[in-house]
Protein backbone atom coordinates (compact mmCIF):
# COMPACT_ATOMS: atom_id res chain seq x y z
CA UNK A 1 0.00 0.00 0.00
CA UNK A 2 1.71 3.25 -0.91
CA UNK A 3 -0.66 5.49 0.85
CA UNK A 4 0.57 3.58 4.29
CA UNK A 5 2.29 5.98 6.78
CA UNK A 6 5.06 5.58 8.82
CA UNK A 7 3.04 4.96 11.81
CA UNK A 8 1.09 2.66 10.15
CA UNK A 9 4.23 0.11 9.30
CA UNK A 10 5.68 0.67 12.62
CA UNK A 11 8.42 3.05 11.96
CA UNK A 12 8.02 5.66 14.01
CA UNK A 13 10.99 6.19 16.31
CA UNK A 14 10.77 6.03 20.08
CA UNK A 15 13.03 8.49 21.52
CA UNK A 16 13.97 8.83 25.52
CA UNK A 17 15.80 11.51 26.99
CA UNK A 18 17.07 11.81 30.15
CA UNK A 19 19.20 10.32 32.97
CA UNK A 20 20.37 7.16 32.73
CA UNK A 21 18.50 5.31 35.27
CA UNK A 22 15.18 6.45 33.50
CA UNK A 23 16.58 6.29 29.55
CA UNK A 24 18.37 2.43 30.93
CA UNK A 25 14.91 0.86 31.05
CA UNK A 26 13.09 1.97 27.83
CA UNK A 27 16.67 0.34 26.00
CA UNK A 28 15.23 -2.83 27.11
CA UNK A 29 11.96 -1.97 24.73
CA UNK A 30 13.90 -0.82 21.85
CA UNK A 31 13.75 2.96 22.08
CA UNK A 32 16.35 5.33 20.82
CA UNK A 33 18.26 6.58 24.37
CA UNK A 34 20.04 9.58 25.03
CA UNK A 35 20.66 8.92 28.71
CA UNK A 36 22.16 11.83 30.43
CA UNK A 37 21.22 13.77 28.14
CA UNK A 38 21.75 17.91 28.64
CA UNK A 39 18.95 21.05 26.76
CA UNK A 40 21.41 21.37 24.00
CA UNK A 41 21.39 17.29 23.15
CA UNK A 42 17.22 17.79 22.99
CA UNK A 43 17.68 20.30 20.76
CA UNK A 44 20.23 18.24 18.56
CA UNK A 45 18.02 15.80 18.37
CA UNK A 46 14.70 17.20 17.94
CA UNK A 47 16.06 19.18 15.11
CA UNK A 48 17.33 16.16 13.84
CA UNK A 49 13.81 14.41 13.81
CA UNK A 50 12.58 17.94 11.72
CA UNK A 51 15.17 17.41 9.43
CA UNK A 52 14.82 13.59 8.43
CA UNK A 53 11.37 13.99 8.62
CA UNK A 54 10.44 10.55 10.56
CA UNK A 55 7.72 10.43 12.77
CA UNK A 56 8.37 10.04 16.62
CA UNK A 57 7.13 9.94 20.19
CA UNK A 58 10.17 11.79 21.92
CA UNK A 59 9.85 11.28 25.68
CA UNK A 60 11.86 13.88 27.61
CA UNK A 61 12.62 13.46 32.01
CA UNK A 62 11.10 16.83 33.37
CA UNK A 63 13.80 18.65 34.15
CA UNK A 64 15.11 18.82 30.00
CA UNK A 65 10.88 19.40 28.96
CA UNK A 66 10.80 22.18 31.48
CA UNK A 67 14.21 23.68 29.87
CA UNK A 68 12.72 24.89 26.58
CA UNK A 69 14.57 25.74 23.56
CA UNK A 70 14.03 26.77 19.74
CA UNK A 71 13.19 23.55 18.64
CA UNK A 72 11.48 21.96 21.83
CA UNK A 73 9.26 25.19 21.38
CA UNK A 74 8.60 24.78 17.72
CA UNK A 75 7.28 21.26 18.05
CA UNK A 76 5.06 21.63 21.46
CA UNK A 77 3.12 24.88 19.22
CA UNK A 78 3.17 22.31 15.90
CA UNK A 79 2.17 19.43 17.40
CA UNK A 80 2.33 16.64 14.18
CA UNK A 81 4.25 14.18 13.21
CA UNK A 82 6.53 14.48 16.19
CA UNK A 83 4.63 14.30 19.43
CA UNK A 84 7.06 15.37 22.72
CA UNK A 85 5.82 14.65 26.23
CA UNK A 86 7.61 14.17 29.72
CA UNK A 87 8.15 11.43 32.53
CA UNK A 88 8.84 12.29 36.16
CA UNK A 89 11.69 11.87 37.44
CA UNK A 90 13.23 8.72 38.62
CA UNK A 91 14.04 9.58 42.00
CA UNK A 92 10.89 11.58 43.19
CA UNK A 93 7.93 10.17 40.76
CA UNK A 94 5.67 11.35 43.75
CA UNK A 95 6.62 14.75 43.44
CA UNK A 96 5.57 15.18 39.76
CA UNK A 97 3.13 17.99 38.30
CA UNK A 98 2.21 18.19 34.91
CA UNK A 99 2.07 20.93 33.51
CA UNK A 100 -1.38 20.46 32.12
CA UNK A 101 -2.78 20.42 36.13
CA UNK A 102 -2.29 23.99 36.39
CA UNK A 103 -4.55 24.64 32.52
CA UNK A 104 -6.95 22.06 34.53
CA UNK A 105 -7.45 24.11 37.21
CA UNK A 106 -7.11 27.49 35.34
CA UNK A 107 -10.10 26.07 33.82
CA UNK A 108 -12.19 23.82 35.93
CA UNK A 109 -10.75 25.68 39.25
CA UNK A 110 -8.67 25.29 42.12
CA UNK A 111 -10.37 22.46 43.46
CA UNK A 112 -10.64 20.35 39.93
CA UNK A 113 -7.72 17.98 40.66
CA UNK A 114 -8.23 16.96 44.71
Amino acid sequence: MAAETAVARGTARLVVLGSAGLAGGFSLIGAEVHADADPATVEAVLEDLVKSGDEALVLLEAHLAHHGGPWLDRLRNEGGRIVITELPPLPAPQDYAPAVDEVVRAVLGPEALK
